[in-house]
């Protein structure tokens, strides 16, 4: 089983886009972290991004098909996509919605999430960190 880390729009620009919400590690950095973590656990991953809502929900519906585990970070289409909260409903493994930023702290629209309401559980405000706590829930769950 692969935990299938799938990551949308505007993440390819971690690092580079508003460092002061975000951090400075970039995504190739971040994606060497999940490598990195999940050697270390035992687990494969596949690290994914794209800004194409529609390429997103092929890989939720990928993961659902093989039923592996997914740890997603919508980015901004938590707070605006119907479509992504339908496909994740229908994912059959775990679910862990990260958010780099704490979106409760910041502007009103980010408050709402359409993901969390059907995520298994949601990770916001510890910065890049939050997906290695994700991965290791997966593990000590036994949804590996």
């Amino acid at each position: 089983m692969t935990i299938h880390v799938l990551n949308g729009a505007n993440l390819g620009r971690l690092g580079t886009r508003q460092p002061e919400i975000y951090g400075s590690t970039t995504y190739a950095q971040l994606e060497d972290l999940l490598q990195t973590a999940a050697g270390e656990l035992g687990v494969e991953v596949l690290v994914r991004q794209t800004d194409d809502e529609g390429q997103l929900l092929r890989w939720i519906h990928e993961a659902t098909d093989a039923g592996d585990p997914v740890v997603l970070n919508p980015g901004g289409w938590s707070h605006t996509s119907v479509v992504l909260h339908d496909a994740v409903a229908a994912v059959t493994g775990p679910v862990v919605e990260v958010h780099i930023s704490n979106i409760h702290a910041r502007e009103e629209f980010r408050h709402h999430s359409y993901v969390s309401r059907v995520a298994d559980g949601a990770i916001v405000g510890l910065g890049v960190g939050g997906y290695v706590l994700a991965l290791q829930w997966l593990v000590l769950q036994g949804h590996s």
